[in-house]
């Protein structure tokens, strides 16, 4: 079974595009409406987003905890955010490989902002039969597409209840 590599969801905000981008931008506030993401430690003194900056993301799905290494690679404010992940450890991100792409654009619509997560799989050198497999173990049964457009539905939707509350 070929499985999808990419998975995407929109909503829409009652704040200007630079509102949104500055808030989702800051991968150490991502832990406010990821259902998994608990925040992240940018590597430098600078806090603004740039392409190149680095940030290692903690994570949490049940009981296990694990760490990323993630590295900007779009900051267009208003536009467009998006970051690769890139090592992944229990304490430390000290295995390197790819792991995925997420990608944020900022579209303004009617005096709002269409918000659009992306999720990209970037396991590309797996054969699918073994992404799916571990998958299924890493999600408790389900796909990571599947697993993903249920987190991003959910991180979109706390997103919208944080901006729109002020």
């Amino acid at each position: 079974m070929s499985r999808t590599m990419s998975v995407s969801d929109s909503i829409v905000i009652d704040v200007v595009p630079s509102a949104a981008y500055e808030q989702l931008s800051d991968p150490t506030a991502m832990g406010r409406w990821s259902p998994e993401n608990t925040g992240a430690t940018v590597v430098g003194d600078r806090k603004d987003a740039y392409v190149g900056m680095v940030f290692e993301g903690r994570n949490k799905r049940g009981p296990v905890r694990w760490t990323t290494r993630c590295t900007v690679t779009a900051a267009e404010p208003g536009k467009r955010f998006a970051f690769r992940v890139h090592a992944i450890g229990a304490r430390r991100p000290l295995l390197p490989g790819a792991i995925a792409t997420w990608e944020y654009r900022f579209e303004q619509v009617d005096g709002a902002t269409r918000v659009t997560e992306t999720w990209t799989d970037d396991r590309r050198a797996w054969p699918d039969f073994v992404a799916n497999a571990f998958d299924r173990v890493a999600t408790r049964g389900h796909t990571f597409a599947v697993f993903q457009a249920r987190n991003i539905r959910t991180t979109l939707e706390r997103l919208k209840q944080a901006l729109e509350a002020g």
